[in-house]
């Protein structure tokens, strides 16, 4: 075993997860996993930078963090930062506060690496056959990554400018949404779908895999969770209406209705109806485009923080 750390520090979220990665790299038992929300994208879509308050709220979580990498006394570290820090012009001081606290340089990783290390996530966990062509789609708060594969590894990826922090900012400023905001979003999806179909085969996935929160919150919804359930999320396979009905209900509730789900994360409040439609029209689109094959999908809750971490093991 080799005890590694994995930071993956997004537009709306920043998690840690260390785990023990086994000998064959191949799986991890994870030992502590943390997520804080601090909206480190907040308003970057529009100003082009990372703001003081956003960098505080991170800078903050990272010095927890910190403290339990050592605790558990982690080998090796890796911290990926993803969307909002690869649009920000002020990217160099958000580096710099992150090296003054764990001792490692940020990666400011492509949206073609964010795609791979989000599929050998979920892959380590889940089971398929070994020419199933399974499409990982990872809705983050500013991309969402589209990456197919077999066992054998990734075919092709792309990551898209669009997330719930993103979409909530550019489309969704209703409390609920009105129609008219919610066409606007939902015909930015499409025209964003048809850029992926340019990259990556979508008429020939057989199984989709959705990793990240709003995809496990939206399956909480549609599983009539009354608290947040790790355990009952993970692996849920359900089929379209089912899901398409828990996102309608995010997406028509007020603010004040979502707050009082069980399940919720606060920090997800205000940005989950945006995430619940981009989800719904996805697989809408996918259902289409399969001819009816791609009737309904998968929930994890392992995704690129696990390859952020298998990864970590690997390098010298």
């Amino acid at each position: 075993m080799m005890r590694t750390a994995a930071i993956d520090c997004g537009t709306n979220s920043i998690r840690l997860l260390i785990a023990d990665v086994a000998d064959d790299g191949a799986s991890l038992s994870d030992v502590e996993r943390q997520m804080r929300v601090v909206r480190l994208g907040e308003g970057v879509d529009a100003t082009g930078e990372l703001s003081e308050a956003a960098l505080g709220r991170t800078f903050a979580a990272l010095d927890e963090y910190a403290a339990l990498i050592r605790e558990h006394g982690a080998q090796r570290v890796r911290f990926v930062a993803t969307s909002a820090t690869r649009d920000a012009r002020n990217r160099d001081e958000f580096i710099q506060g992150v090296r003054a606290r764990l001792g490692v340089s940020p990666e400011v990783i492509s949206g073609e690496e964010e795609a791979a290390l989000s599929f050998a996530g979920a892959a380590s966990v889940l089971e398929w056959d070994q020419d199933q062509r399974v499409l990982v789609v990872d809705l983050g708060g500013g991309s969402t990554e589209f990456v197919l594969g077999t066992a054998a590894g990734v075919h092709s990826a792309v990551s898209t400018d669009m997330g719930c922090v993103r979409f909530t900012e550019r489309y969704l400023h209703g409390d609920p949404p009105d129609q008219e905001q919610i066409a606007a979003a939902e015909a930015q999806v499409r025209e964003f779908l048809e850029e992926v179909g340019g990259r990556v085969p979508l008429a020939e996935v057989q199984t989709v895999v959705g990793v990240a929160g709003t995809i496990t919150t939206v399956t909480a919804q549609a599983l009539g969770l009354q608290s947040y359930d790790r355990a009952a999320i993970h692996g849920a396979e359900l089929d379209l209406p089912c899901i398409t009905r828990a996102a309608g209900d995010l997406l028509a509730a007020t603010r004040e209705q979502r707050t009082a789900k069980g399940f919720m994360h606060p920090g997800r409040v205000d940005v989950i109806g945006a995430g619940a439609l981009i989800w719904r029209t996805i697989l809408a689109q996918l259902r289409v485009l399969t001819d009816g094959r791609v009737d309904s999908a998968i929930a994890s809750e392992h995704d690129i923080l696990d390859g952020i971490a298998l990864s970590a093991a690997r390098q010298s």
